[in-house]
C-alpha cells in the first residue's frame, strides 16, 4: 500500500527509532518533493543522521513506515539501497586506489551495465571537474577534489535521490562554494537532494528547510516563508562606542532575547514584534552610551535555527516542571 503522492521522493509517517531507552528519532512526518534541494538543520544528537541511516535502508525502524522512490522502507531496504546515492561526511573512498578506480569500483558495486560504464566514468569525471586527475591516487587529492570525488562515486549509477550527510565538512571555503554549485546544478536537472549541514549559509541555498531537534521536526518550510511567517521577532543590528558596555546592558532588557557580537557590531534577537531599532537607540542612549548606527534587519537562518531550538528547549522544560507540581487532591 502506498503511503506518498507520486511527486514525493520522500514520505515517512510517524517513523521512529529507539535504542535503548533512548529516542533518537521521534515519529517523524518527512516529505520531499521530487527535484527538490532539501535541507535537514539541526545540533548534534538531534537525530539527523539516525533519519538518513533509515532513508537509506540501512537502519530498520522501530516504528512507523516510509517510502523512498516510491519503496517500502521497511518491505524493501535493499532495493532502496540501490536506487540512491549517499555521500557521508567521512567521504568513502579507497585511498590507495586511484580517481579512475574508484568510479570503477563504484560503478561496478552499483551494477551499472559494463557497456554504459566507461562513458558514465567520463561523464562523472566532467562533471565534477576531475579531469587530468584520473591516475592520481584519491589519498594524495585535497579535500575538496577528495569531497567532488566521492560525490561523483555517489552519482556514477545516475540516482533519482542522493542523500549527503555533512558533505562540505572540513573542507575550505572555495571548495564548499564550488561543490554547493554543483548541488545546485545537480538539483535544476532533476534530481532530489536531501543534504545535512551545520553551515547557515549552505542553509539558505536550499528549497526546503526542516528543523529537527531531539528527534522531532519542530519547523518546516522555505527559507523565506520561515522567516516571514515562522519567526516574528525583531532583528536588529548596531554599532556603538562602547561595544562591551552595549551587550551588557541590552543583554539584561527583557525585550531582548539574545546579544551576538558580530565584528564591529552587535546582532539582537527581540521578545517581541514591537521592537525597533528606535527603542534599541533610545535604550542605549538613556544610559548615556553612543550609538553610530542602529537598523532593523532580515533574520538569518542561524537566527531561525537558534531560536526554534530554544523555544522547543524551553517547551519542554515548561512541561518537566509542570509533571513534577503537586497535583490538587
Amino acid at each position: 500500500m502506498r503511503i506518498g503522492a507520486p511527486d514525493l521522493a520522500v514520505v515517512t509517517r510517524g517513523l521512529t527509532r529507539r535504542f535503548g531507552r533512548v529516542v533518537a528519532v521521534d515519529h517523524l512526518d518527512l516529505r520531499v518533493r521530487r527535484g527538490e534541494l532539501y535541507g535537514f538543520l539541526g545540533p548534534n544528537g538531534a537525530g539527523k543522521s539516525t533519519t538518513l541511516r533509515m532513508l537509506c535502508g540501512i537502519l530498520e525502524p522501530t516504528e512507523g513506515d516510509g517510502e523512498v522512490l516510491g519503496i517500502n522502507l521497511r518491505r524493501h531496504p535493499e532495493r532502496v539501497k540501490s536506487a540512491i546515492g549517499y555521500m557521508s561526511q567521512r567521504f568513502s573512498l579507497y585511498d590507495d586506489l586511484t580517481v579512475q578506480e574508484n568510479l570503477t569500483f563504484y560503478a561496478r558495486v552499483y551494477m551499472v551495465p559494463r557497456a554504459e560504464r566507461a562513458p558514465r566514468i567520463e561523464r562523472m569525471l566532467r562533471l565534477a571537474d576531475l579531469g587530468g586527475r584520473e591516475r592520481q591516487l584519491a589519498g594524495q587529492l585535497s579535500g575538496g577534489y577528495r569531497q567532488r570525488l566521492a560525490l561523483a562515486c555517489a552519482l556514477v549509477h545516475a540516482p533519482r535521490l542522493i542523500f549527503l550527510d555533512e558533505p562540505t565538512a572540513g573542507v575550505d571555503p572555495v571548495s564548499r562554494r564550488t561543490f554547493w554549485a554543483l548541488t545546485r546544478r545537480l538539483a535544476d536537472g532533476g534530481t532530489t537532494i536531501l543534504v545535512t549541514t551545520h553551515y547557515m549559509d549552505e542553509a539558505e541555498l536550499c528549497d526546503t528547510l526542516g528543523f529537527i531537534y531531539q528527534g522531532r521536526l519542530i519547523a518546516e518550510g522555505s527559507p523565506a516563508r520561515i522567516k516571514s511567517e515562522t519567526f516574528a521577532r525583531p532583528v536588529v543590528e548596531l554599532e556603538a562606542d562602547d561595544l562591551r558596555a552595549a551587550g551588557e546592558s541590552l543583554g539584561e532588557w527583557d525585550a531582548i532575547e539574545e546579544v551576538v557580537r558580530v565584528g564591529t557590531r552587535l546582532r539582537l534577537i527581540g521578545t517581541e514584534a514591537g521592537l525597533g531599532a528606535d527603542a534599541v537607540a533610545a535604550f542605549l542612549r538613556a544610559r548615556s552610551i553612543a550609538v553610530s548606527w542602529v537598523r532593523e534587519v532580515e533574520p538569518s537562518v542561524e537566527d531561525l535555527f537558534v531560536s526554534f531550538v530554544d523555544r522547543d528547549r524551553k517547551a519542554r522544560v515548561r512541561e518537566q516542571l509542570r509533571a513534577l507540581a503537586p497535583r490538587g487532591e
